[in-house]
């Protein structure tokens, strides 16, 4: 009966030593102080006081990078907001390495972004926003891999440019869109005269043609409703040579 107590005491302190890891989770193990492994997910114990356990999450976080005020390289301030993905590789470095892992990639992403950016000029970080993804991740993940966690993707979600600025793109953008209208517009001008100049070529050779052209003109105009049908002097020479003609014709008959 003695031990009963004592065996009761030893069931409840097993009982209370049981931790369950999720799928995504990893625990990091200390014992007495000093690393001891990394248990998998599952159920596993941990004999406090002698040991302690830190969970550590495996998943993809979403990190907001703030919006910040940055000069590019051509002097003009704008603010900038981007949105980083990472997750957490090494569980032990994540845990021992670093104090707070996302504190400290998002104090670290700020300044990359501003050191990256500000090597570009406007233009630039709006025609190569995909390539300045690509570099302020690189330099993240340079910085963030001794703390065992991966830097999946950086990108640049928001650019607010100041309204001078905007107006003076909307006017570039205007101008550009007005100079290739007139080029659209002198482009078909200049088919349209190469085809009058080829047409002008065949009926040159072939002077029958524009005297059938105009009888097809005439024809178009008769179709509508007008008062008024003039005649001109070529048409009636056409008409006298062809009534020469069938005076020729009948004749011979």
């Amino acid at each position: 009966m003695t031990l009963l107590p004592v065996a009761l005491i030893i069931v409840i302190y097993l009982l209370l030593s049981i931790r369950i890891l999720m799928q995504y989770e990893r625990g990091v193990v200390f014992t007495l102080g000093k690393f001891s492994g990394v248990r998998p997910a599952g159920f596993t114990m941990v004999f406090a006081p002698f040991q302690s356990m830190a969970k550590v999450s495996l998943r993809t976080v979403t990190m907001q990078i703030p919006s910040q005020k940055i000069i590019t390289k051509d002097n003009v301030s704008i603010d900038i907001a981007a949105v980083a993905y990472y997750k957490i590789s090494d569980a032990e470095k994540a845990v021992i390495a670093i104090e707070n892992v996302y504190n400290a990639i998002n104090q670290i992403s700020q300044t990359t972004v501003r050191n990256v950016v500000g090597r570009f000029s406007l233009d630039q970080l709006l025609a190569q926003t995909a390539d300045i993804n690509e570099q302020i991740k690189g330099v993240i993940d340079l910085h963030t891999e001794p703390w065992g966690t991966t830097v999946t993707a950086v990108e640049i979600k928001d650019i607010t440019l100041p309204d001078n600025m905007q107006r003076a793109m909307a006017k570039e953008a205007e101008a550009e869109r007005e100079r290739r209208a007139k080029i659209v517009a002198a482009e078909g001008e200049l088919q349209a005269a190469t085809k009058l100049g080829e047409a002008a070529d065949v009926i040159s050779q072939h002077p029958v043609a524009l005297q059938l052209r105009t009888l097809q003109t005439m024809a178009e105009i008769s179709t509508e409703k007008n008062s008024t049908i003039i005649f001109p002097a070529q048409f009636m020479t056409t008409v006298e040579e062809a009534l020469k003609v069938v005076r020729k014709d009948s004749r011979a008959e």
